[in-house]
């Protein structure tokens, strides 16, 4: 994903995987479902960046964004569903800076399902004249640099893609046994069937030591270690303020980046094909730095910006 953001920033035309916008305001009537459209698509072709603040060259246009980083990613998903029926909050929306000027990157992620316009996205462009940026029942894909009606094509390269992941991650399983070392056991079981105590004679056996030095055997359930999502965290956040502060997801995105949350895995699960998890523990943290420092989202937000300059 990181590679995909640095193609965008020195990209000098639109593809598939990139899109740019001259500016994103939500005041005008046509904003919501032309980006809505454009989100849809990407993730629909396996993902991409939408380039805010660019011309159709790449060219920064000075468009103030200020506004644009102050939406909360929970309103976006929201609108999302509005039109789709599906809460889609696999994107991630950032600030980052080109020859001087700031720019908004959004990043989407590919879905493992199509998703359809369930509304149409109309608007109004005059007193008596309405335009349809979608119709219901349709699926976008990306065609080049235009988001449009998917076709027949599409679907097999949809139906490719997902097939080409699942066949990755047979691989990966085959190398972990093909790697395992000489004399090594692997055992199977049927869906359902429980490792547990058993007087049986047909009983597959099993070694339970206490060497702190053996391999360490887990099984999480990461719905229930991180239960957050990037737009519940926050609102989890804001709940234990209680008003005392109040943050925005471009908080939650300056803090992820100065501590290096997603790295951490007890604060943050990044899923393959979904959005990052993260876990009561990376609340709690935040709560408490705030609790040590009550400048600590100013000071945060400081020092990105910062390094983003000094990166420039």
């Amino acid at each position: 994903m990181k590679s995909l953001i640095q193609r965008a920033l020195t990209a000098k035309r639109e593809s598939k995987y990139i899109d740019f916008k001259s500016e994103l305001d939500f005041s005008k009537p046509h904003s919501w479902c032309e980006i809505i459209k454009d989100i849809i698509a990407m993730a629909n072709s396996g993902g991409g960046v939408i380039v805010i603040g660019s011309d159709n060259k790449g060219k920064p246009t000075g468009f103030d964004p200020t506004s644009l980083l102050d939406t909360d990613e929970a309103v976006m998903t929201d609108r999302i569903g509005k039109y789709t029926g599906v809460q889609f909050d696999g994107f991630t929306i950032s600030e980052h800076t080109k020859a001087g000027n700031r720019l908004v990157l959004i990043l989407v992620e590919g879905v493992t399902i199509p998703i359809v316009f369930v509304k149409p996205g109309t608007y109004a462009v005059s007193d008596k004249k309405q335009k349809t940026a979608f119709s219901a029942g349709t699926v976008y894909f990306r065609h080049g640099s235009k988001s449009e009606p998917g076709n027949r094509d599409d679907l097999r390269k949809f139906i490719e893609r997902r097939l080409e992941a699942i066949r990755k991650s047979w691989l990966q399983g085959v190398r972990k046994v093909v790697k395992a070392p000489p004399g090594s056991r692997i055992y199977t079981f049927p869906p359902g069937v429980e490792v547990r105590e058993s007087a049986s004679s047909d009983a597959k056996a099993v070694r339970i030591v206490d060497d702190p030095d053996a391999p360490a055997y887990r099984n999480l359930d990461y719905d229930s270690t991180h239960p957050f999502r990037q737009k519940e965290a926050l609102k989890e956040i804001n709940r234990i303020l209680d008003e005392r502060a109040t943050i925005n997801s471009y908080d939650i995105q300056c803090i992820n980046r100065v501590y290096g949350i997603r790295n951490k895995d007890n604060f943050c699960h990044r899923p393959k094909y979904s959005s990052p998890q993260y876990s009561q523990e990376y609340v709690s943290w935040v709560i408490d730095q705030y609790e040590r420092n009550k400048e600590f989202f100013i000071e945060t937000r400081k020092i990105d910006r910062a390094r983003r300059d000094k990166n420039r």
